[in-house]
């Protein structure tokens, strides 16, 4: 053999056990062909080995819940707390996460080839509001896997497609940017975002102290109030928004046109797209705030690389499938 075949050859094994593992834990074949080269998969299946614990087992019975930084702003890890032990999840860690472009663009990296470049600007702003605090939760053996029923449980990211009882409809999220919270689809996503979120060394001990099942809900809301001292709430009107935008940017020699009309979206999200290419010093909050009502938030055309895994996914690929011991 050539040396190329040679090692492909050793890797043969590596890589229908990998294939394996993927197809167990997500329903979807496109996905499983796509984390078999996905480098945070490859990292965090590799050091689940060498950790002897077993990576399909713990992302069945575990899952995260990102609170994003305008649910820091919105003061809503409590609800959040109250929300996920009355629906059966567990705070089992919590940590928290500094976030920039670059983990935006990571987590997001299968979706947002769809994205518009006004999302794109108001993610990197929303960014820079806050840190964000990340629980990893389990739950209870169920006919699904903790991710899977935890993210039909917490709601789409569009406020008119929510229900009474879901997570985002009980936090009142106001837009679909600003939804609140993040959480992984299903157990692929689970290792995958794990991997982004925490180097190998941190990852460890998350892993460790999530593996002791003790409830930290109290450490998370020290880290929250910590989070809550260094990030002011801030109001989610629109009208304040467009009106701090408008002031910040006659502060910066650059006011709107006489005949401006706040209650125009169109007008608006033309201002406010002008003032963000050209890079103009507005407050964030304000802008996301505007942006996320009046500015598109998704091209005009295509389809994600990935599209989302739902809980009928899963139970048509699946079954009904319980959590390994």
């Amino acid at each position: 053999m050539e040396p190329d075949e040679q090692r492909a050859a050793r890797d043969l094994p590596h890589i229908g056990a990998l294939a394996g593992l993927l197809t167990a834990l997500t329903p979807q074949r496109q996905k499983v062909a796509a984390y078999l080269a996905d480098t945070y998969v490859l990292e965090i299946v590799e050091q689940l080995a060498r950790l002897r614990i077993d990576a399909g087992g713990f992302a069945l019975r575990h899952s995260l819940v990102l609170l994003k930084p305008d649910a820091i702003v919105a003061r809503a890890v409590d609800p959040v707390l109250k929300w996920l032990s009355e629906n059966g999840f567990r705070v089992v860690d919590a940590m928290t996460v500094p976030v920039n472009r670059h983990l935006v663009r990571a987590l997001w990296y299968y979706a947002w080839n769809i994205a518009s470049p006004e999302r794109r600007r108001l993610a990197d702003l929303l960014a820079a509001v806050s840190d964000c605090l990340l629980l990893v939760v389990s739950a209870a053996h169920g006919d699904l896997p903790a991710p899977v029923r935890l993210t039909e449980a917490t709601g789409p990211a569009d406020p008119r497609q929510q229900q009474p009882g879901q997570l985002r409809h009980r936090l009142g999220q106001r837009t679909t940017l600003l939804n609140l919270v993040h959480t992984p689809d299903d157990p692929a996503d689970v290792l995958r975002e794990l991997a982004i979120y925490f180097a190998e060394n941190q990852r460890a001990e998350v892993i460790t102290r999530a593996y002791t099942g003790a409830d930290r809900a109290e450490s998370a809301r020290e880290l929250a109030d910590a989070l809550y001292a260094r990030t002011p709430g801030r109001s989610f009107d629109p009208a304040v928004a467009v009106d701090r935008v408008r002031r910040d940017l006659e502060r910066a020699g650059t006011p709107v046109p006489a005949d401006f009309d706040a209650g125009d979206d169109a007008a608006c999200a033309g201002v406010l797209d002008r003032a963000l290419i050209a890079g103009r010093d507005i407050d964030p909050w304000s802008a996301v705030v505007l942006g996320s009502r009046v500015l598109p938030l998704r091209a005009e055309t295509g389809k994600p690389a990935l599209p989302p895994v739902t809980a009928a996914d899963w139970r048509r690929v699946h079954g009904r499938v319980r959590a390994r011991p």
